[in-house]
């Protein structure tokens, strides 16, 4: 599979565990974490790594340099490469150290969580967190090359399986009616014959927008974070530690569409129907939104589709359509939170 960008193309290479090393710069320095390490230490013969801590809380600033510091103490050459190895905040971080060292230099996304293989580690944007919200520093960087293994997925446990799924199921909310049906009728696994084509259905999706919307300029791209303004707002709250990104995403798709009720943009039912998929699926879908509900809003005025004071979400319209709303009132999402 083939991404197309402004400055060319990179491709998706889908590999079995034993051919990933074949597609592996020879010597390239790798970023990974310390559990993945632990999971794929075959393919790191001959790459000098750097294994930093697992966790959300980490695609920081402190982790950011130290990463900078390490390449430049490893004499990575300007026309080097490097490699993201794992999942979402991996692939971000290492993403942003590419784009910032040496003004930029080639990397290879190597994702090994579900969440990372049909979201992040595909469209370019890669960044890290700051103090007052999520992925407020970064940049588009798009990778020279995507690998893609499925045999991975087995090693992670229920908890991190769901947690990519809940990316899964936002495809099929916001592009992909059929997906959702599907996904219904039999229970997705790690081990399922379908793991790979639903893998790659969804990175179909994310192609098709991110190639007419590479910077998320036209209002397409932004659909892609459909349940991310009230869930990143959640994490940020929580300070990483309560949800994983999933999680926290699946509550954000279910309050956004009882949210889109309330305005008038989603059809009646659709926050039920969307209840009902995440819970099938053991995720998160309700938090204490009332309670927390200004400190919530206070997060959601840094999301970056924030304008001129007003809030923007990502809105279905009904199960399989979306569309960017962006002159939502904050005092009007105050007075609706408080009544979730």
């Amino acid at each position: 599979m083939t991404i197309t960008h402004s400055r060319g193309e990179y491709q998706i290479h889908f590999v079995r565990r034993h051919e990933v090393p074949k597609h592996l710069p020879l010597g390239a320095p790798v970023i990974t974490d310390r559990n993945v390490r632990k999971v794929v230490s075959d393919w790191l013969f001959d790459h000098p790594t750097r294994a930093m801590p697992a966790g959300e809380e980490n695609k920081n600033l402190r982790h950011f340099g130290e990463s900078l510091e390490w390449l430049a103490k490893e004499a990575t050459p300007r026309n080097g490469v490097m490699i993201a190895l794992g999942g979402g905040v991996v692939g971000d971080l290492a993403g942003y150290v590419a784009a910032s060292y040496m003004r930029g230099i080639p990397y290879v996304q190597v994702p090994t969580t579900l969440l990372s293989q049909v979201d992040s580690s595909v469209g370019g944007k890669v960044g890290i967190d700051l103090k007052h919200g999520k992925n407020l520093a970064g940049a588009f960087h798009p990778p020279s090359s995507v690998v893609i293994c499925t045999d991975v997925l087995a090693s992670l446990d229920v908890r991190q399986f769901n947690n990519g799924m809940a990316e899964v199921w936002k495809y099929g909310f916001i592009r992909d009616l059929e997906l959702v049906d599907e996904l219904m009728e039999f229970r997705l696994t790690a081990n399922h014959p379908q793991i790979e084509a639903v893998v790659r259905r969804c990175i179909r999706h994310k192609r098709d927008v991110v190639e007419q919307d590479e910077f998320e300029t036209k209002g397409l791209r932004a659909t892609l974070n459909y349940g991310h303004t009230i869930g990143h707002a959640i994490e940020q709250v929580t300070q990483y530690t309560e949800f994983l990104h999933g999680e926290a995403i699946s509550i954000g798709m279910v309050a956004e569409a009882k949210l889109g009720e309330e305005l008038g943009v989603s059809k009646k039912g659709t926050s039920e129907r969307v209840r009902e998929c995440l819970a099938a699926q053991g995720l998160p879908v309700v938090w204490e939104l009332k309670r927390n509900a200004r400190e919530l809003l206070e997060a959601m005025k840094r999301d970056k589709k924030a304008t001129k004071g007003k809030l923007a979400f990502s809105f279905l319209e009904e199960i399989g359509e979306c569309k960017l709303v962006e002159d939502v009132s904050s005092e009007e999402v105050a007075s609706i939170l408080e009544t979730l």
